[in-house]
């Protein structure tokens, strides 16, 4: 069985998605998912989760930091990503890292009948992590964002003004920030 993985954010950096999958090299396949918005509606308690991260400007802490998520849109919304094929074992150390994302099958929602995979995978917010709107004094990382936006103009002509097309960039602050603390699991960025 052919199983892919429908990255939309950080793991269409194939280094970064690379790291954690324990691989020197990935091979990303640009791809586009139907029925789905993207937008920065997943949230970590940044005082409470595995790294907390202070403002460089004046070193406070902000309450929570917000992610790239996926939330079921009309038939007629896009994204566009990439697939890397995957193994279970790979999509195990993906859960480590994934860790306030659920993994769901969003094969019957690619377009081109998934590319050739048997089963095509993404992650979207656990229910608890999901935040629509975003808590007041949310923010995000600029280096999070700065890494999906340098993936997405790797990943092929076209791709990154694609992305910011089909993304929603809402309205929290970008910070630049740095990692004050933590306890990160191996494979899971230190950036961001």
């Amino acid at each position: 069985m052919r199983i892919a993985l429908f990255a939309y954010g950080s793991l269409v950096s194939a280094p970064s998605a690379a790291v954690t999958i324990g691989r020197e090299r990935l091979d990303l396949h640009p791809a586009v998912l139907t029925g789905w918005r993207r937008g920065f509606t997943l949230v970590r308690d940044n005082r409470a989760c595995e790294k907390t991260f202070a403002r460089s400007d004046d070193g406070g802490v902000p309450d929570h930091v917000l992610a790239l998520n996926l939330d079921r849109g009309s038939p007629s919304d896009r994204v566009n990503g990439a697939l890397i094929a995957v193994s279970e074992p790979d999509l195990e150390r993906l859960d480590r890292r994934e860790i306030r994302y659920r993994r769901i099958d969003v094969g019957g929602d690619l377009e081109d009948d998934g590319h050739g995979f048997d089963r095509v995978a993404t992650y979207v917010a656990r229910p608890e992590h999901h935040a629509l709107p975003p808590p007041p004094g949310a923010v995000v990382l600029n280096a999070y964002e700065r890494a999906v936006e340098d993936a997405f103009d790797g990943l092929g002509p076209g791709e990154l003004a694609r992305y910011r097309e089909t993304t929603d960039p809402g309205t929290a602050e970008r910070i630049d920030a740095y990692l004050l603390s933590g306890d990160i699991p191996p494979g899971n960025p230190r950036g961001w």
